[in-house]
């Protein structure tokens, strides 16, 4: 017996109190709380997800819409380069006809797919198809009445194409006047085209109508918000204005050097200053 009650008492002396980083390291092994397929984070989650894939769709969409509107505006503005003294009425009334078919099918896609939502986050999937339509149509007035085709107007014509009782697509200032700036680079290969057909004086119409737009432009891009598209395209647009600068002073100051080329029908036109001399 009393070697039985002497082992028991050395069994209770061994065991030793838990300490409390035995506690601590015991508690770190529990199991991870699962979060509840119900709860208000996850829903939330769920509904930025399908936020941020409704907004990459609609984007692929509007990609897909600018793409025609650009190749089509660019065949407007190609239409419109043919334009010659001949067939000056023929010419523009098909480009007219090519920027409405442009307008009717091509900008009510991309009207459709912008209208209704803010469409200004997804500027930058769309605004060269915006510029490059701007271009077309100013192009086409400008040919056809030697004036500038305002902003409002354009905005005016969209707006017919879309739902009155959704919000409407509106093209920025922005975007209109990047696009009035690619203009001047059409209208400076008008002008040399002009100088070589010999219509001198509607090349420098064209010269200060291009002077005009440059001037007003540097002025307006460093109180832009956004001027560094702006400041590259001014870049371009002064040497377009040089080059029709040139060809214009060219053709004024030395236009007494021109001589008539042969081929003329006059049988006795003079070459050099010397009359048509028969073999």
């Amino acid at each position: 017996m009393q070697l039985a009650a002497s082992s028991i008492a050395r069994c209770f002396r061994a065991a030793k109190p838990l300490r409390l980083h035995q506690c601590d390291v015991m508690s770190s092994f529990k199991k991870p709380r699962m979060i509840s397929t119900n709860s208000v984070m996850r829903d939330e989650f769920a509904k930025h997800a399908d936020y941020l894939n409704e907004f990459n769709d609609k984007r692929e969409k509007v990609i897909k819409a600018s793409r025609d509107v650009t190749i089509n505006s660019k065949k407007v503005i190609f239409q419109v380069h043919r334009v010659r003294k001949d067939n000056s009425e023929e010419v523009l009334s098909k480009a007219e006809k090519d920027l409405a078919s442009v307008t009717s099918q091509y900008m009510s896609k991309l009207v459709e797919e912008l209208q209704g939502t803010d469409f200004w986050k997804l500027r930058h999937a769309y605004t060269f198809a915006v510029q490059e339509y701007v271009e077309a149509a100013t192009f086409c007035r400008f040919c056809r009445e030697g004036t500038i085709l305002d902003l409002k107007e354009i905005n005016t014509t969209l707006h017919s194409l879309g739902d009155s009782h959704r919000k409407p697509l509106q093209i920025s200032t922005i975007d209109y006047l990047l696009g009035l700036a690619d203009l001047t680079g059409e209208l400076m290969r008008l002008a040399i085209s002009k100088i070589s057909e010999r219509e001198v004086e509607y090349a420098k119409r064209i010269c200060r109508f291009v002077q005009n737009i440059y001037r007003e432009l540097t002025l307006l891009a460093p109180i832009m918000d956004d001027s560094s598209e702006m400041k590259k395209k001014l870049e371009v647009m002064l040497q377009s204005v040089t080059k029709i600068e040139n060809a214009c002073f060219n053709v004024h100051v030395r236009g007494s050097e021109f001589i008539p080329l042969l081929g003329e029908n006059d049988d006795q036109f003079p070459y050099m200053g010397l009359p048509y001399l028969d073999s």
